[in-house]
């Protein structure tokens, strides 16, 4: 082991849109990660860090973004750097030219880093994110229902279950159970929930709010 490791941004296999270098690398003091364009031409998509109290540091390394960081528009080609210090602050960025790589940086300030469940059981749910944006929901659920029979306390897998239920039209009490059990095995979803509009169901009724503990 010689204490470094060198490698090209575009040789760590993407991951349906991200590139994971803070797991290529075994990274464990921040996280790190590229994004891509996808087909709509979105790199990042609009989301707050309020779950996870990051600060964020983003890089665009290829290409000419368009950042909107709390409502302000920011032209971002190449070489430009945008840090969000406020977690609650909403950001998004879009591509101005095909093939933008957008890098992030990010971690808690005064805070050991914790890997996210979002980079859990990345392979099993790439079908069923496909399926997801192709609006197969049911589909899309059988998919993560298999993947939990070997992954059986993956709180992504049960985030995923819950969201793709939701969006199917299971009753609410199933959607929220697996949500329960998503927040059970990793806490801080129970914040990323309040902002996913796959839950709006659940979280519109009383008695799944009860047993999420009073999610919303």
């Amino acid at each position: 082991m010689s204490g470094f490791a060198v490698t090209q941004l575009h040789d760590i296999p993407p991951r349906d849109g991200w590139i994971a270098i803070r797991d290529h690398f075994g990274i464990g003091a921040f996280g790190v990660n590229a994004w891509l364009g996808d087909e709509a031409g979105i790199v990042i998509s609009e989301h707050t860090e309020t779950w996870s109290g990051h600060e964020e540091l983003y890089v665009v390394v290829e290409g000419h973004a368009t950042f909107t960081v709390g409502g302000e528009e920011i032209d971002a080609p190449a070489g430009t750097l945008v840090f969000v210090g406020d977690p609650e602050m909403r950001r998004s960025a879009v591509e101005k030219e095909a093939g933008t790589t957008v890098l992030s940086v990010g971690a808690q300030p005064g805070h050991a880093f914790e890997v996210t469940p979002l980079e859990d059981a990345w392979e099993e749910n790439q079908e069923a994110m496909k399926l997801y944006r192709e609006e197969q929901y049911g589909e899309a659920a059988d998919v993560v229902r298999k993947a939990l029979e070997s992954h059986p306390e993956s709180a992504r897998l049960y985030y995923n279950l819950a969201c793709f239920e939701s969006r199917a039209g299971a009753d609410v009490a199933t959607v929220a159970e697996h949500l329960a059990r998503a927040i059970q095995l990793y806490p801080r979803f129970a914040e990323f929930a309040r902002e996913d509009a796959d839950f709006e169901p659940v979280l519109n009724d009383p008695g799944s709010l009860r047993a999420l503990g009073g999610t919303a």
